[in-house]
């Protein structure tokens, strides 16, 4: 290997260096030993409670793993998790390989793979991950993955009945699972949460303490939030049309616990790092959107990103639109309504260029993409194709993964665009 990265020139190989390295991906690949343990009877898969897909659809499930369009798995899966279905059994190696490599298809896999695709996971080390995806089983007996699921529709469904069961079971679980399930809080999240988190925010992990925190961010009654408004007004005061600016001196003990981390990443000042957390956690209705206007001779980036984050952690929709136009962010977009979404995005689109900074933004846009959106996409595709068409892959793939497929008639003559919407629609159809 070494050989062949700097080339036989600066070291000379003693022998046929291609020849060798086809023996060896040969030998990778066919001559692995069998283990040294004794041979054991498997049991037969279970029977099988959910249908198969159509044919139709086992289809193009294999055109897409075979290379047609790749990024419009998850959108697969995801549908045919919705309709009750299963994938064929066929599919489940590459599938379940795909699986260990990206984390992001995984969430209906649990489902999607059946039976069959979990007694295969038991068999191999390389797919155990797929234990860990919810099947719908109980809360007592299920996997960390069907626990996880129940809690989440329990939540859903009856709010006050899910924190109650965590509550119970709190001091039993694991650290991990205590990380991974009180974010499911967030769903249905009230004042009747808030003497359970403020209770999390002495967990002794420093994950639970942060979403603790978190949650209570986005509760402008908590009392997290009184102390936090209570330190920002002690950083913040306005004299005229002036935002006078005094970050905290110091980090102590009360404000790491509401989930202030002392620590700056590396680059950033200390008192930079705090003002700006303390920021992000104040309710924003302390302030008026009036102050983005305001001069501010000195801090003004950490109080202007304090606000980006406080804007989205509490979700609130007026916040973010006006940050965004001051600074477009992804994040800050998916805190509007969708048809808000589709509005503020679509101008963007038509007074942005084409560059990363549109792609990160778009992303942040609620799917399948409205008209609105669509058509300020499209336009912008067929203008820019005649000067720049190099520098449109990733918005031309964005535009055919993302337009609602049903309105496949406004991409005619946009170069491939039309034929994936139409891949899409076909594909949808497919599964209903």
């Amino acid at each position: 290997m070494s050989a062949a990265l700097v080339g036989t020139d600066r070291r000379p190989y003693d022998g046929d260096l291609l020849g060798d390295a086809a023996v060896e991906v040969v030998r990778l690949r066919a001559g692995q030993s069998a283990p040294e343990q004794e041979p054991r009877a498997l049991t037969p898969a279970p029977e099988e409670e959910r249908e198969v897909v159509g044919a139709a659809a086992a289809a193009r499930l294999a055109r897409i793993l075979g290379g047609e369009h790749p990024r419009v798995l998850p959108e697969w899966l995801a549908a045919a998790a919705a309709a009750g279905r299963r994938v064929p059994p066929q599919a489940l190696p590459e599938l379940l390989d795909k699986g260990a490599r990206d984390r992001s298809i995984r969430a209906h896999l649990g489902v999607l793979a059946g039976r069959r695709g979990r007694w295969l996971a038991g068999l191999n080390p390389s797919w155990a991950y797929l234990l860990e995806e919810p099947t719908g089983e109980i809360w007592e007996l299920g996997s960390q993955g069907d626990r996880r699921a129940y809690l989440g529709e329990l939540r859903g469904r009856d709010p006050e009945a899910a924190r109650v069961l965590l509550e119970e079971a709190w001091e039993k679980e694991t650290p991990d699972d205590r990380a991974r399930f009180l974010p499911l809080l967030d769903e249905g999240l009230s004042m009747a949460d808030e003497p359970f988190l403020e209770s999390a925010l002495d967990d002794r992990r420093r994950e639970v303490r942060q979403v603790a925190a978190d949650l209570l961010t986005r509760l402008p009654d908590s009392r997290l939030a009184a102390r936090m408004a209570d330190r920002a007004a002690r950083c913040l005061r306005v004299e005229g049309t002036t935002l006078v600016v005094e970050p905290p001196a110091a980090c102590d003990r009360a404000m790491e616990r509401d989930g202030i981390r002392a620590r700056p990443p590396r680059g950033t000042g200390e008192r930079a790092w705090w003002l700006q957390q303390v920021v992000s956690r104040a309710p924003l209705r302390e302030w008026s959107t009036a102050l983005l206007s305001s001069k501010i001779p000195e801090w003004a980036r950490e109080v202007r990103s304090g606000w980006v984050r406080a804007a989205v952690l509490q979700r609130d929709p007026e916040w973010a639109r006006a940050l965004f136009a001051w600074d477009p962010l992804a994040d800050l977009l998916a805190v509007l309504p969708p048809v808000d979404q589709d509005e503020v995005a679509a101008d963007f689109v038509r007074r942005h260029g084409v560059d990363g900074q549109m792609i990160m933004v778009l992303g942040g846009a609620a799917t399948p993409w409205r008209q609105g959106l669509a058509q300020a996409v499209l336009s912008k595709i067929r203008q820019v194709a005649v000067t720049q068409p190099w520098n449109l892959s990733e918005l031309s793939a964005m535009a055919g993964e993302r337009i609602d497929p049903a309105l496949h008639f406004l991409a005619e003559g946009v170069g491939e665009v039309p034929g994936l919407l139409r891949f899409r629609a076909n594909m949808m159809k497919e599964l209903r």
